[in-house]
């Protein structure tokens, strides 16, 4: 099975995790502040060079007030 980085679904995944951080109005500096993480921890996985685990997936969710199952229901 191919890495799925660079595929469609999981472009769309960051897509939706752009769009609530957006929505939520937070920079990505807010978020890495917030994860306890650099700012350059959410430019490389909204940029699609990083991967996420399924941990920092939910801690993220958390951090924008989104439910995880809501981001990936469509899935």
């Amino acid at each position: 099975m191919p890495g799925s980085l660079g595929s469609a679904r999981y472009l769309e995944l960051t897509e939706r995790l752009i769009r609530a951080r957006m929505d939520a109005g937070m920079t990505q500096a807010q978020v890495a502040d917030r994860l306890g993480k650099p700012q350059s921890f959410v430019a490389k996985y909204e940029g699609g060079e990083r991967r996420l685990d399924v941990i920092e997936f939910v801690d993220i969710c958390k951090v924008l007030g989104i439910a995880p199952n809501g981001v990936v229901k469509d899935f």
